[in-house]
């Protein structure tokens, strides 16, 4: 038992939460990459990325993966993280919850399920590779936009996971639903590698500075690899060899200095289509700080993007580098 609840049960090659309540809310692999909701730590409206096998204790975060929706017609997404919940009033970020597929989508005449009683997800096998999925619900966004994700992991690829965003009958029409990953900074990613060469935050922002966001940069379908089965494919990784041992500016918080091991963060589209474009943005200091990032500025948000499809489904992978 922890302050959050019930410890996950570990179950074969899966661990899940347990059927306890309370019980904390973490999903994945035993071994491999798992993901996690509040009230774990870390702000409301954005999915918890724990990866264990970078040698990381049980609560390290390597990133968060937010939901920011864009409606048709619109230039502003909205922003899970950020936006002010409806069902809880004066907490910053929408509500999320779990459900399991057999669950209509649309939320229960009382409200959504509470998060101290998550559901365990279902188990199933496809072609002898045993799968674990578990369906993400949010609270409406203020724009209109109504959506929920389907977070998919597969035995034989411990080190990923798929997310995909669906429209509930409520929602207003959409232009894209973005999954963005939201806390590169941690990781000081800073060598975005595409088909043909490296981009880095020196060459797309030089000179930058501040405690705020840079414009985001986009590149398109032409720009990104392809792998073996053709998906599109893209990856972020750090540029420094030991950056556990860097120096932090005084009155750096505690939970931005790196530990663990090296890792590469991508992106993989199996199915890409012509608008299919990566963006990614930086910062030089660290979020919600004045703290100046050791090495300068890093990529922050790390995101695929292309007009809405219902169910279409984007892979998430961390990979140890060393």
């Amino acid at each position: 038992m922890s302050e959050f609840g019930d410890l996950p049960v570990v179950e074969g090659v899966w661990v899940r939460p347990s059927a306890a309540v309370p019980a904390e809310p973490r999903w994945g692999h035993a071994h491999g990459l798992q993901i996690g909701l509040a009230p774990l730590p870390g702000p409301r409206g954005l999915i918890r990325i724990y990866t264990p096998y970078l040698d990381h204790p049980r609560e390290r975060l390597v990133n968060f993966v937010a939901i920011e929706p864009t409606p048709v017609g619109a230039t502003e997404r909205g922003f899970s993280e950020l936006e002010p919940s409806s069902l809880d009033p004066g907490e910053r970020g929408k509500r999320f919850w779990s459900f399991s597929p057999s669950t209509p989508p649309a939320l229960p005449p009382a409200g959504p399920p509470l998060a101290s009683a998550p559901d365990r997800g279902v188990v199933d096998s496809v072609d002898g590779v045993s799968r674990l999925t578990v369906y993400i619900g949010c609270e409406r966004f203020d724009n209109g936009a109504d959506v929920y994700v389907r977070a998919r992991f597969r035995s034989d690829a411990p080190h990923e996971v798929a997310l995909a965003a669906f429209c509930r009958p409520t929602s207003v029409p959409l232009k894209r639903v973005t999954l963005s990953a939201t806390m590169g900074n941690w990781a000081r990613l800073r060598e975005l590698r595409l088909a043909d060469r490296v981009v880095t935050p020196g060459e797309l922002w030089p000179g930058f500075g501040g405690d705020g966001f840079t414009p985001h940069a986009r590149f398109g379908l032409s720009s990104l690899a392809r792998d073996s089965s053709g998906a599109a494919v893209v990856s972020a990784v750090p540029d420094e060899e030991s950056p556990a041992a860097v120096s932090y500016a005084p009155g750096t918080h505690e939970h931005w200095h790196f530990i663990g091991r090296r890792a590469v963060q991508g992106w993989r589209a199996p199915n890409p289509r012509p608008g299919l474009e990566v963006l990614v943005n930086g910062r030089f200091c660290y979020w919600a700080s004045e703290s100046p990032i050791p090495g300068g500025t890093s990529f922050e948000n790390f995101e695929l993007g292309e007009p809405f499809v219902d169910g279409q489904e984007y892979f998430f992978s961390v990979e140890p580098l060393d």
